[in-house]
């Protein structure tokens, strides 16, 4: 199995990380905090770029107005998003409101809505439930993917959203859907099974956007440790916190592998697999984000607390991805659930 980007694959890696440059925090790390401290949370403007680019429609048939690109591809991108924490919500409204209409919607449908979305027209946000909290950018979302008893539905935003500021800059929202005029998805009925498709899909494109912000957590920590003077010599000179740092490193590389097979599994279109293999990679993710953020903080000392300094920022997104579409606790449940489908292993056999 060829684990390297090709030609295109690469060109479209740089490409994105060329666009989100403005948020490089080791270049201009106040620019992400300017962005976030006014509504919508986001840019706009950016945003508008990335539909030029064809990267709101990536995933989508060309028929809806995408590129007919697969999860390698939208991995990318999420990865890059978390590398430099930009606030623009791709996977939320892409990869799993977006990726519900795709899957569920009829032809009219598809290229109403997807079209919009991919053209930077309108902005999606999924919810679920008669109440619905947090919806990220539920405030802001042009159309409601709205799920109820199994089925889904569109709606538009629905009045007197209460909306706030999520602790890692985001914006989020508590929709309430009384009496709503909904548009069922496609023939409408029960669409459980294509919500765990997308929602996995979804689930392995935010922990590649939480690979991203490990990868430059990490990053951070070391440059810090090698920079950073105590007693006359730099950090890295003390043993303990290189190994502690080493630690980061091992977690880091272990969540890349599980979540790079969680991909490929959805690249091969295996839809029995597809929530399991979520599941794992969404696991390992939550427990290294938790580890390697602690740890960034903790190599940085008292300033890895403060605001003006961003390897904070890291950690809080990292926890908000975690409790995003299930904790690590759900995804143990999620696993545990199918422990009968699978033989006894005697060891001394």
């Amino acid at each position: 199995m060829d684990f390297e980007l090709d030609e295109e694959q690469t060109a479209l890696r740089d490409a994105v990380r060329g666009l989100l440059k403005g948020y490089d925090p080791a270049t201009n790390s106040e620019h992400r905090r300017e962005v976030t401290a006014t509504d919508p949370g986001y840019d706009e403007a950016l945003w508008g770029r990335l539909a030029e680019m064809g990267l709101l429609g990536l995933p989508f048939a060309e028929a809806d107005g995408g590129m007919g690109a697969g999860p390698v591809e939208v991995a990318l991108v999420a990865e890059e998003i978390g590398r430099v924490l930009a606030p623009e919500p791709y996977v939320a409204a892409v990869v799993l409101a977006g990726g519900l209409v795709a899957e569920l919607g009829s032809d009219a449908q598809r290229s109403d809505v997807l079209g919009s979305l991919a053209a930077g027209e309108r902005l999606l946000a999924f919810a679920s439930g008669d109440v619905a909290e947090p919806v990220v950018q539920g405030a802001r979302a042009d159309t409601i993917v709205w799920e109820v008893g199994g089925e889904v539905f569109l709606v538009d935003r629905p009045a007197g959203a209460v909306a706030y500021r999520t602790h890692d800059g985001g914006r989020a929202a508590r929709l309430e859907f009384d009496r709503a005029a909904a548009t069922p998805l496609g023939n409408g009925g029960d669409a459980r099974a294509a919500l765990a498709t997308v929602q996995a899909r979804a689930r392995i494109a935010a922990c590649h956007e939480a690979l991203g912000a490990m990868d430059t957590a990490l990053r951070l920590t070391t440059s810090y440790l090698t920079t950073r003077q105590q007693f006359g010599v730099t950090l890295n000179r003390f043993q303990a916190l290189t190994f502690r740092a080493a630690d980061m490193y091992t977690d880091l590389e272990l969540t890349r592998s599980i979540v790079t097979w969680a991909t490929l599994v959805a690249a091969d279109g295996d839809t029995a697999a597809l929530p399991d293999a979520a599941a794992r990679a969404k696991l390992q993710t939550v427990r290294a984000a938790r580890r390697i953020g602690q740890e960034a903080i903790q190599l940085h000392g008292g300033i890895g607390v403060t605001d003006e300094f961003s390897i904070g920022h890291f950690t809080s997104r990292l926890t908000a991805l975690s409790h995003w579409l299930g904790d690590a606790r759900e995804q143990v449940s999620v696993l545990s659930a199918s422990l009968g489908q699978h033989g006894v292993l005697d060891p001394l056999d």
